[in-house]
């Protein structure tokens, strides 16, 4: 069988221009300035996903969180403004929506997650009108914070979906500052607010449960584990839940809300789940140390879309970008793989205006925290660790990560892992 023929060849394609695609790309060119790069992604603007909690607790403004696409393209990229519609692994190309085929040497799969607000019933016309809202969209995230103000009594409830979903402390950093709000205001004690969380755990690590757990109580927070948002009336004010019990029976119950923040259910996209690089999940099927594919050797992947067992965040991201762009040239040179990714990812929990308990973990829930623990303990709410969430983070991500300037996320190498494991 013929090659199919491309319209263009390159010697990296990037799918997807998110967090993931563009820090790999300028650790690429970094490294390598004269490489030829193309990224495919056919959104206008770029968005800071991680300052959407912060919007919806009214210390980001939304304009904070958004830039030009155009402008953060690494500069030395190709940007082709495009959807891709297929990965044609075999022949080492990928189609787009215009009917183009990209030929490449190496590919480097950052398409992301899908939210999928249609798998709750009614959710999609709810949100942003009634109390029905979501941290997890950029124009839904600012009617958070409107409702948080506006908010003096009733039943406030907070949803969590089943693993895994990008940011998984995001669900409760929306109830943490929404309650300090309340409670800064004298509100508090008219609230009731329920936590509806379908895992089965506050936190999927345990050494930071503590800590958050004080905030639980402090809060006055109603926890529900095991119970998995399904519907939403939001002109009746009424959410929808089906409750799974210890011994494995579901029941399904109503709740009354006069605000509902939603953390939609997240799944590979169907462009990803329906391709040749998926596992029986759907998700890229990625070695979890090299994040090398494992089936297309010059295929790589990163962020959202990876079947690692790490956490979904940008802080993920951050780590692996230098370890694909150091593996790939590796490939491309003919030479062996030296860089690995352990897992790394970290979520500052927002646990009230001015306090962050700062869980930074690697796989398997070890802790690997960025400072000695007499500057910042991870385990501990901390101001200095609000500090960098709030003002070092967005500069670390705009000027840093999708900039080649790898602070604090040089790439370990795989030698001396092997040792360690």
């Amino acid at each position: 069988m013929s090659v199919p023929q491309t319209s263009a060849q390159h010697d990296v394609v990037i799918v997807g221009g998110g967090a993931a695609g563009l820090a790999t790309a300028a650790s690429l060119l970094k490294r390598r300035p004269n490489l030829d790069v193309a990224i495919i992604d056919p959104s206008d603007v770029h968005y800071y996903q991680p300052g959407w909690t912060m919007v919806g607790g009214g210390i980001f403004n939304q304009g904070k969180t958004v830039r030009l696409q155009s402008s953060v393209i690494p500069d030395g990229a190709k940007w082709i403004q495009e959807t891709v519609t297929q990965f044609d692994s075999a022949y080492s190309q990928v189609r787009l929506s215009d009917g183009r085929t990209i030929g490449y040497r190496a590919l480097v799969a950052a398409p992301g997650l899908k939210l999928d607000w249609d798998a709750i019933e009614g959710l999609r016309d709810a949100l942003g009108r009634n109390g029905v809202t979501s941290n997890y969209g950029f124009d839904t995230a600012p009617y958070t914070w409107a409702q948080v103000q506006a908010m003096r009594e009733g039943r406030a409830l907070f949803t969590q979906p089943p693993m895994p979903i990008k940011c998984a402390g995001a669900p409760q950093k929306a109830l943490y500052l929404s309650a300090d709000h309340w409670r800064r205001q004298g509100h508090l004690k008219n609230i009731e607010i329920e936590f509806h969380n379908a895992g089965a755990a506050l936190f999927g690590v345990a050494a930071y449960v503590p800590a958050l757990m004080e905030y639980i109580r402090t809060y006055g927070v109603n926890l529900q584990f095991g119970s998995r948002l399904t519907g939403v009336d939001g002109a009746a004010k009424l959410a929808r839940f089906a409750v799974t019990s210890a011994d494995g029976t579901v029941k399904n119950i109503e709740r009354e809300f006069d605000f509902l923040h939603v953390c939609p259910p997240q799944t590979p996209l169907d462009i990803v789940r329906d391709s040749p690089l998926a596992s029986e999940a759907g998700w890229i099927d990625v070695d979890e140390v090299t994040l090398q594919h494992k089936r297309f050797e010059n295929v790589f992947a990163l962020g959202d879309s990876v079947s690692t067992s790490n956490a979904k965040t940008a802080a993920a991201a951050r780590k692996q970008a230098p370890v694909v762009a150091e593996n790939l040239l590796s490939l491309l040179d003919g030479k062996a793989m030296t860089a690995a990714y352990d897992g790394y990812g970290s979520c500052p929990l927002t646990v009230e205006r001015g306090k962050i308990v700062l869980a930074e973990f690697g796989y398997g829930g070890k802790l690997l925290p960025s400072f000695p623990r007499w500057l910042l303990d991870g385990q501990k709410p901390s101001r200095l660790a609000w500090m960098l969430k709030s003002e070092a983070l967005p500069e670390i991500y705009w000027q840093g990560m999708l900039k080649g300037r790898e602070w604090l996320a040089a790439p370990q190498r795989l030698d001396a892992l092997n040792k360690v494991a």
